[in-house]
């Protein structure tokens, strides 16, 4: 089949290990088909894969985050239609690991971190989107949330499950019960965005924060966030999160943490600084 949008999700790389995922589809303010979201799984999966890769920044192009799904083409759905371009909501698509999610990568944990950079409308799905990030940078000018609750589409890209992880429970269903708008200083203030800057700003901000992490030891960063995600949603007691925490934390004391205890011992490091400490 001709792809009739390559440029939809667009990939770069840099020689230090920062990919970049955009989205761009103006024309329907970034909202996904079916090829994009396959397009955007494929675009995740790479970046896990690549091992000169370690951060990746997740934007949309032309000052719009991600609209959700592409109600124009969920409307043209049919069971019988093979010629069906949308997100994919047929029942039997069941979950299984971290296959295909209507949206695209939704059902993966993503397994190097993910700084998610929102300009303009990061709503229904699109939310959904930014919440794989661990890190949501956000124009002043964002908004965030489910209008798709005014359209009878329910959430099934994992927003009922990260968005209560992300900011609790209550204030996650205020948002997904009214579907309202939420402007970037309110998602800052729940704890949904996690920086707002200037309108244009977010990419260039997000870029700046994965260069911040590419200083670090890689190690035990990705093991320490790995602890984090294990502890929000696979943890079945608080003494097995602490057992994870320790048993895979542990194992990075000989190959990170004795080098990094040396550097502070030589002076490096002292009064908080963030002087170049990677190992």
């Amino acid at each position: 089949m001709t792809d009739t949008e390559p440029q939809a999700v667009q990939v770069s790389k840099t020689s230090d290990g920062i990919t970049t995922i955009i989205i761009d589809r103006p024309h329907r303010r970034n909202a996904v088909d079916g090829p994009t979201a396959r397009k955007l799984a494929e675009a995740f999966l790479a970046f896990e894969h690549d091992p000169d890769q370690k951060v990746c920044v997740f934007y949309g192009a032309n000052g719009t985050f991600c609209a959700g799904f592409d109600l124009h083409e969920v409307a043209k759905y049919s069971p019988s239609d093979g010629e069906y371009k949308g997100p994919i909501i047929d029942a039997e698509h069941h979950v299984d690991g971290r296959n295909l999610g209507p949206i695209g990568p939704s059902r993966m944990q993503i397994k190097k971190p993910v700084i998610s950079a929102v300009s303009g409308h990061a709503v229904a799905g699109g939310l959904e989107l930014s919440l794989l990030g661990d890190i949501r940078v956000a124009e002043e000018d964002a908004i965030f949330g489910v209008f798709c609750r005014r359209f009878g589409v329910p959430l099934i890209d994992g927003g009922t499950v990260r968005l209560q992880a992300i900011i609790g429970l209550g204030r996650a269903l205020d948002m997904i019960l009214t579907g309202r708008a939420v402007p970037a200083q309110e998602a800052l203030q729940m704890g949904l965005a996690n920086r707002v800057v200037s309108k244009g700003e977010a990419l260039a901000e997000a870029t700046k924060i994965a260069k911040q992490l590419l200083t670090f030891p890689q190690r035990c960063m990705n093991v320490d966030r790995s602890s984090c995600y294990y502890s929000a949603y696979d943890a079945s007691s608080f003494e097995d999160a602490l057992k994870n925490e320790f048993e895979n934390g542990v194992k990075v004391i000989s190959t990170e943490s004795i080098a990094g205890a040396a550097k502070f011992s030589g002076g490096a490091g002292r009064h908080g600084a963030f002087d170049s400490p990677k190992i």
